[in-house]
């Protein structure tokens, strides 16, 4: 179609292993991240967190947000 612009969307995986964290989830380095990269035009578009089994370190949760521009 005429004058439509195609619009490929782009999608972003954020978890506490992400460099932003250095190994070590913090709220306040979650924030520092997510206006960086509203600054870069990403949106969040979903958050949760899911349960990851481990054989040696047990159980544990994991935070995990999806951006997207």
């Amino acid at each position: 179609m005429p004058g439509t612009q195609s619009a490929t969307k782009q999608y972003k995986v954020l978890t506490q292993k992400d460099k932003w964290f250095s190994g070590k989830f913090d709220p306040a380095k979650l924030e520092e991240a997510l206006n960086a990269y509203a600054e870069q035009g990403w949106v969040v578009k979903a958050a949760a967190t899911a349960a990851i089994t481990g054989i040696m370190s047990g159980n544990r949760d994991e935070m995990i947000i999806i951006l997207e521009r």
